[in-house]
């Protein structure tokens, strides 16, 4: 009796059953993703679509008055990519974007490998330290850095007097100078940057076998060899996304460069694309949509090789 029985559970089932249970596993994770999909294609999509139909339309003094958009095709894409304007703006910004990333993956990098090295007590100071800079909203931390380096009672301004004993950097403004505006710009986001890659890359750095790293110092391997040669392949794929989700984060930032523009910067001479798009929209939302696409693609073409190498390593 017992062995017919276990005979029968191991017979194969039927094949209509069998079909149903394989249809059921396909359709399982797509019903799991529906709630997400539909959250994203409402909260996104209709954005996405609404700003590609207006990238097609002019709107002038009549739409304000109710008029329809007039139909105008491709007129605002021609336009903005032969506006010189547009080019000083896509220079300006990847030229920030290259060193932001620079600035923040060297910064991140050498703050983790710190936190590998000092005992818990010291790690847990870190820690807080770069929790505190990492919460605090964006125009707090650029109203108090605009504190700092304030023309009349800044904090930077009188270091420097004291230091140089002279009353040379006394109404000094650092915000009116695009270069010194764009450095200053350029300490507030690294210094909110940093955070994010110092815990990223101290995760990876936490999982390199301690094994490998003491066989490969007994061989004679000194600390650099053993960063490159060691460390850095098993953190390739951490730096890699983390460096991608950099330049695009960087190459949108708007909330600091706007906020730092208030506060005496020349926007005509300090825009990037975020604030450019911005104050395009204020008086021409088609052409305003235009720039959105182009810059949309251009973050496309910059992770597309995550892309494909993500793509690449799930085939593998």
């Amino acid at each position: 009796m017992t062995t017919a029985v276990s005979e029968a559970r191991t017979q194969p089932a039927p094949p209509r059953q069998h079909r149903k249970r394989t249809r059921r596993r396909r359709v399982t994770p797509w019903l799991m993703l529906a709630p997400a999909t539909l959250i994203l294609l409402v909260m996104t999509g209709y954005p996405l679509v609404k700003m590609a139909i207006n990238s097609f339309q002019k709107y002038g003094k009549a739409q304000i008055f109710g008029a329809p958009p007039e139909w105008i095709g491709l007129k605002n894409y021609t336009d903005t990519l032969t506006d010189p304007t547009f080019w000083a703006v896509a220079g300006r910004s990847f030229a920030l974007m290259a060193v932001l990333v620079v600035a923040t993956m060297g910064l991140g990098i050498l703050i983790a490998l710190l936190m590998m090295r000092v005992n818990a007590f010291f790690r847990l100071l870190i820690s807080i330290g770069l929790l505190l800079a990492w919460a605090m909203p964006p125009v707090s931390s650029v109203v108090v850095w605009g504190w700092i380096v304030d023309t009349k009672y800044g904090l930077l301004n009188w270091v420097l007097n004291t230091v140089t004993g002279t009353t040379n950097w006394s109404g000094h403004s650092w915000l009116i100078d695009p270069l010194s505006f764009y450095a200053v710009l350029t300490v507030i986001i690294t210094w909110m940057s940093v955070p994010f890659v110092a815990f990223t890359v101290y995760a990876g750095l936490t999982q390199v076998p301690d094994e490998v790293l003491e066989a490969a110092q007994l061989d004679g391997a000194g600390a650099v060899k053993r960063f490159g040669f060691i460390v850095l392949p098993y953190l390739r794929s951490i730096l890699l996304i983390t460096a991608v989700l950099q330049m695009i984060w960087d190459l949108r930032v708007f909330t600091q460069v706007y906020t730092l523009q208030g506060l005496g910067g020349i926007s005509s001479q300090t825009d990037v694309f975020g604030t450019y798009i911005f104050h395009l929209g204020s008086s021409n939302l088609g052409a305003a949509g235009a720039v959105s696409f182009i810059m949309v693609a251009m973050m496309l073409v910059i992770s597309i090789y995550y892309v494909r190498k993500t793509v690449k390593d799930e085939e593998i």
